[in-house]
């Protein structure tokens, strides 16, 4: 515990990222008889329907929002990306350079357990090196969250504004992520959107979790492009395959010439075959990436704002932590209700909650865009690793 300005004593919790190596303790918060509860917590939910306003009982949670889940794909790596991104010396070599970073935002998730839903407000700023991110969640319902990077050392600048979709389908979860992803190498002019896989939970009769789906990256000003397939195949009755499975192709849009094939497995190794001469090189090592990472450590507790995830759910994490069931309950319908009460304060005055860090809109044709309302980020209070 520590003390802000006002005297009053506030909590922290930050815990260790999903990585590799089983060292970020996620099945240490998972409750026993996991499967089993699992399927008796969706006994009574029809295939097909959106999971989205589903509240999990705490036993079901990460003790961390999905927010910090967000950013940490982004500020919780072993190598700097963002870099050899800027660093490319030709256009061909630094979409090269995205791809991987992009890859390296994938990461490791548990089948069982899953991260808080944002209050709506809620935010998460985080300082890696010269990398400044904030992030906001900028509607509840439907769920939407904006992300905002950058590193004035570099000139690089991220906006990500994404709605996670989940919904059950009997024997499965999907969670479909809709939105787009801009990472800008201001030095070079050059804007690269992409999406990304959606996370696929098998229930049975193997239980398991999957990235799925294709990802889309262009650079708008070069028309060069990368198109990512994320697969895991299954034998029969699920056990064996080939899981975590990355192919692709690198082209330009303009020719429809193939310039590279993409091959690997985003766990383990990504490659890439130069089709022009045969050269196979490596680009991506997740081992080397995202193996062994680290909690971020405070280093200003009295900048922390209110509305920072680490606070904001700090008592259900502890309890979570703690295996404090009834406790994690009660600390997590505390935060819920206080939701409950600003909204219906909210629709007394007919007021309409505006995010305090970006500008949103919603379109049928676009969907959900978020704009930063400030050029950059600020230093954050909270340091990775």
């Amino acid at each position: 515990m520590v003390s802000n300005g006002e005297k009053k004593e506030t909590k922290i919790v930050l815990t260790k990222p999903l990585t590799l190596g089983g060292d970020s303790d996620s099945d240490s918060y998972k409750a026993p008889n996991l499967l089993q509860r699992i399927l008796s917590l969706f006994k009574n939910v029809r295939p097909g329907s959106d999971l989205s306003r589903f509240q999990l009982p705490p036993m079901f949670n990460l003790p961390k929002s999905q927010l910090q889940c967000y950013g940490e794909s982004v500020y919780c790596t072993s190598l700097d990306f963002l870099s050899k991104c800027n660093r490319g010396q030709t256009p061909l070599e630094r979409l090269i350079a995205v791809v991987a970073w992009s890859i390296s935002t994938t990461r490791p998730a548990a089948f069982g357990v899953a991260p808080y839903n944002p209050i709506l407000g809620e935010t998460h700023h985080v300082s890696k090196a010269n990398l400044n991110i904030l992030l906001e969640q900028v509607s509840h319902h439907p769920p939407v969250t904006a992300l905002h990077a950058t590193d004035e050392k570099e000139n690089i600048e991220m906006i990500w504004c994404q709605q996670p979709i989940p919904k059950f389908y009997g024997t499965s979860i999907e969670a479909q992520v809709h939105g787009k992803r801009k990472l800008k190498l201001l030095n070079h002019g050059e804007t690269y959107e992409m999406n990304c896989p959606h996370l696929s939970f098998r229930i049975i009769p193997v239980p398991g979790v999957d990235w799925v789906g294709t990802v889309n990256i262009k650079c708008i000003e070069t028309g060069l492009v990368a198109d990512l397939s994320y697969k895991s195949s299954h034998s029969f009755l699920g056990f064996g395959g080939n899981h975590k499975v990355v192919k692709g192709k690198i082209l330009d849009s303009s020719t429809l010439n193939v310039l590279y094939e993409v091959d690997g497995h985003w766990d383990r190794t990504i490659k890439v075959k130069d089709t022009s001469n045969g050269k196979v090189r490596v680009i991506y090592d997740a081992k080397e990436a995202i193996y062994g990472l680290q909690a971020p450590i405070v280093k200003d507790a009295e900048s922390v704002w209110a509305t920072e995830s680490a606070s904001v759910w700090s008592e259900v994490s502890e309890a979570i932590i703690k295996k404090e069931w009834e406790k994690a309950r009660e600390a997590k319908h505390a935060v819920e209700e206080r939701q409950r009460e600003l909204l219906r304060e909210r629709e007394s005055k007919a007021q309409t909650w505006i995010p305090n860090h970006f500008l949103v809109s919603y379109t049928k044709e676009h969907g959900w865009e978020c704009s930063p309302l400030h050029s950059s980020v600020s230093d954050a209070p909270i340091i990775a690793q």
